[in-house]
């Protein structure tokens, strides 16, 4: 298992790669400094004291981010490697959600529980600005949901979903072919 700063670092590398297009040092040192960066590291420092079982700081750096980052995510809340917030403003993330690594959102993303049943999301999802993923559903690694979409049912590996409700709009090659 990587380490807080491992963690860390990972997360600031997918976020140069998104915004600047490559990983390089000053790229790097770009992202550490955008919008969302201290949301991510906040939320990493909240999941590393989860861990060790320290309630109290947890409780902290979940309440440091909803007040200075407008960013309110879970305790509990458990996301890979590459976890990205292009931007953080309004994101409500509930604790029991489940993402894979190289998750990215947008601002005034949602991942919420319907019935006390929350989404899983797979490696490499991107959700787009204002979108909202609730109840318990999957999104596929490779996935991505449209901005604004309203995503209520299940979003397969590579597929793209749009609307509200949301519906796929795009499926990858592979899977056209089979169909």
């Amino acid at each position: 298992m990587p380490t807080l700063l491992q963690t860390i670092r990972e997360d600031v590398r997918r976020k140069a790669l998104w915004c600047y297009g490559d990983d390089s040092g000053p790229s790097r040192a770009k992202a550490t400094f955008t919008d969302g960066t201290a949301a991510m590291v906040l939320y990493r420092l909240m999941q590393w004291s989860g861990r060790w079982r320290l309630v109290p700081l947890e409780m902290i750096f979940n309440k440091l981010n909803a007040v200075f980052c407008h960013c309110v995510i879970g305790r509990g809340a458990e996301f890979g490697p590459g976890f990205v917030l292009i931007h953080s403003t309004g994101v409500v993330i509930n604790g029991r959600v489940r993402g894979g690594s190289g998750v990215h959102l947008e601002h005034q993303v949602t991942i919420g529980a319907e019935r006390g049943e929350c989404p899983i999301l797979g490696n490499d999802v991107f959700v787009g600005a204002g979108a909202k993923v609730i109840g318990r559903i999957s999104v596929g690694s490779g996935a991505r949901v449209g901005a604004n979409a309203v995503v209520v049912a299940d979003v397969p590996e590579g597929c793209t979903a749009g609307g509200g409700p949301a519906r796929i709009v795009r499926r990858d090659i592979a899977e056209r072919a089979a169909a």
